[in-house]
């Protein structure tokens, strides 16, 4: 098994520089080795700030220890000496006290010393842990988001990370509660042994006590963290799906679906809870038995004079000491649990492979002439049954070609596959006559663009959603890849412009609007092979006849069309017809009309899906921004 840490950093697009630091380490690969060990790495890579506050802490822990050590030394040598004149007991103590002061403030100031390192390390930590999820989501192919939710990741990524760095702050303050009781031990047993016995009599039942917590609260913890993942889903649903949810009045049944996930949420805190409230306020006063136990013990040792009373005043305080690890023990079980089932279910995302990977010897594709070729193509999804079964076709440099064919007869899963979305089950793909499987992914995807119909925009300005394929792009650019496809005099009558900020998923756009943005996000690229996956379904007939028209200024572009409309078919070089998952007939729309009576019959029911689909989807080109003059041309 490889040893290389996952999660190192991928290769930044093209024309985008890094402006932050990558991430030091990555987990360990191994999943044998227990959730810490993985995670050991990108600790170690801030070792020198994590292990010189450590230091700074054992230093600060050994100065609480030694203050009631002078303590009792004063009591002894200074307060109970009866025989010395005022005058000399009073310089004698002032030199007690002033060691005592010195120890106080020194320890004070490490103290703010190691716990802001600590806190630092424990949130870089936080930000490697954000940045590395980050970046290998990038990395993971199309087949894993399409079968896990996203409130699944987001939980991963927010509140899971969010349990591991809680318990990398705490555990090591905590454990240094450890280290106080092991130097507070050695010194009480150097005074009184059997004193020092009866001082720790108590503390074993508060072991048995936290391993039962322990064994309690770890299975409780997973419990906890999918089901907050599973109310996270639901929210992000409906917040996305706000308009189907609407749109069907399905407002109360989806108000009991969060409350029925609530409800399981509910129990596995209160089981938690319920967990924590039996256990530890037994486990945070066993140990006061234990100064009782001194002070009666301690208290006839000193009457018989076998003891002094500095020495039952350094006991009394040390038992103090010995029960804060013993106190902190239930906090410390709680973060650790919730931790471990954090750091499990964030391991679950970084074990998941890449289906589609570069091999080592991919080349980059470089000077594109646009010759596109499906040999003999079979692909099916996660192992179901064929999508396409001996596809095959090819489509010649600054070619336009439309793809038809019933929903389900595999238009998209073309566009996807040549966009290497999706690696195919047999055959090949290629491009220029190099397989699309051995030239890197960056490089294919600046040569192959695709928009789909429902196109994504980020909550930004205009600009920056046309931009968003090449941030560097000047305003003219922007506004000329805007013109291209239609959306600059809409844009130009937005209150803010190219400046105007879009909702979430661009829903303060029409479907219409949002389709132009996003064809203009693609013309600013000028790739050399284009895929227009019914990208204008919901623009007025007219408004796409000029789109298409200015697409095809550039004549060395190969461009392929998946339309259900007629008037995006027409416009097309050559139809190729689409049926159980091969070309079933290919030529110009009007030799197709006469000769092939299955095309026909294909657009009479592409025809009706496309009005069906856009009734459905109830996002037509009238915007919901009002405009001064409206929609636009």
């Amino acid at each position: 098994m490889t040893t290389e840490a996952i999660g190192s950093a991928v290769t930044p697009p093209m024309g985008v520089e890094r402006r932050y630091p990558p991430a030091r380490a990555g987990i360990d690969p191994d999943k044998d080795k227990g959730w810490l060990r993985r995670i050991a790495p990108v600790v170690m890579a801030h070792r020198v700030l994590f292990f010189g506050s450590m230091a700074l802490a054992l230093v600060a822990m050994l100065m609480q220890v030694a203050i009631p050590a002078v303590v009792r030394l004063t009591i002894d040598d200074v307060l109970a000496d009866g025989s010395a004149t005022a005058e000399a007991t009073a310089d004698r103590l002032w030199v007690y006290v002033l060691v005592v002061l010195g120890l106080g403030v020194a320890r004070g100031l490490l103290t703010v010393t190691y716990r802001y390192g600590l806190y630092r390390t424990a949130f870089e930590i936080d930000t490697d842990l954000r940045t590395l999820l980050y970046e290998h989501l990038t990395t993971l192919s199309f087949s894993f988001y399409d079968k896990t939710h996203s409130g699944q990741v987001i939980s991963r990524a927010n509140s899971d990370i969010r349990s591991v760095q809680m318990f990398l702050t705490f555990a090591p303050l905590i454990s240094m509660t450890g280290v106080m009781f092991v130097v507070a031990l050695a010194y009480m047993l150097s005074i009184h042994v059997l004193l020092t016995v009866v001082a720790v009599l108590p503390l074993p039942g508060v072991y048995l006590l936290g391993k039962r917590l322990r064994d309690q609260v770890f299975p409780l913890s997973w419990i906890v963290q999918s089901r907050v993942a599973d109310v996270s889903t639901i929210v992000d649903e409906n917040i996305n799906g706000v308009r189907v949810v609407r749109s069907f009045a399905a407002e109360r049944s989806q108000i009991n679906e969060l409350a029925k996930a609530a409800t399981r949420l509910r129990w596995a805190g209160v089981r938690t809870v319920d967990a924590r409230a039996r256990h530890n306020p037994v486990i945070e006063n066993l140990p006061r038995i234990g100064t009782l136990l001194v002070l009666v013990y301690g208290g006839w040792l000193v009457i018989q004079g076998d003891v002094s009373e500095g020495t039952l005043f350094a006991f009394t305080a040390y038992v103090t000491m010995l029960q804060a690890p013993f106190r902190t023990l239930g906090l410390f079980l709680m973060l650790g649990q919730r931790a471990r089932a954090s750091a499990d279910r964030i391991y679950e995302i970084f074990d998941e492979q890449p289906q589609v990977v570069d091999r080592p010897d991919a080349g980059e594709l470089v000077d594109v002439a646009g010759l596109v070729e499906f040999d003999d193509v079979r692909f099916g999804y996660d192992a179901g049954p064929p999508v396409l079964d001996g596809f095959s076709l090819r489509i010649e440099p600054g070619e336009t070609v439309a793809i038809v064919g019933r929903t389900g007869s595999g238009k998209s899963t073309i566009a996807r596959l040549l966009a290497r979305f999706y690696d195919v089950d047999g055959g090949a793909i290629r491009i220029d006559g190099h397989d699309v499987r051995d030239v890197t992914q960056l490089s294919l995807r600046a040569a192959v663009s695709t928009v789909a119909d429902d196109p994504f925009l980020f909550s930004v300005s205009l600009a920056d959603n046309i931009a968003y394929g090449d941030p560097t792009a000047d305003r003219v650019a922007i506004e000329s890849a805007a013109a291209t496809a239609q959306a600059h005099a809409f844009i130009s009558a937005l209150p803010a412009g190219y400046d105007e900020v879009v909702g979430e998923r661009g829903y303060t756009l029409s479907g219409g609007q949002r389709q132009r943005v996003a064809i203009a996000r693609t013309a600013l690229l000028d790739p050399p092979v284009m895929v227009l996956d019914d990208a204008t379904s919901a623009v007025d007939v007219s408004v796409e006849q000029r789109i298409l028209d200015a697409l095809r200024r550039r004549d060395d572009r190969t461009t392929i069309l998946i339309a259900h409309r007629l008037s995006t078919i027409a416009a097309a070089d050559r139809v190729v017809l689409l049926e159980h998952g091969r070309v079933r007939a290919s030529g110009r729309h009007s030799e197709l009309m006469a000769t092939e009576p299955a095309y026909a019959e294909v657009l009479a029911h592409l025809e009706e899906d496309f009005e069906a689909e856009l009734a459905a989807r109830g996002d037509g080109e009238r915007s919901t921004i009002q405009l001064p003059i409206g929609d636009g041309p």
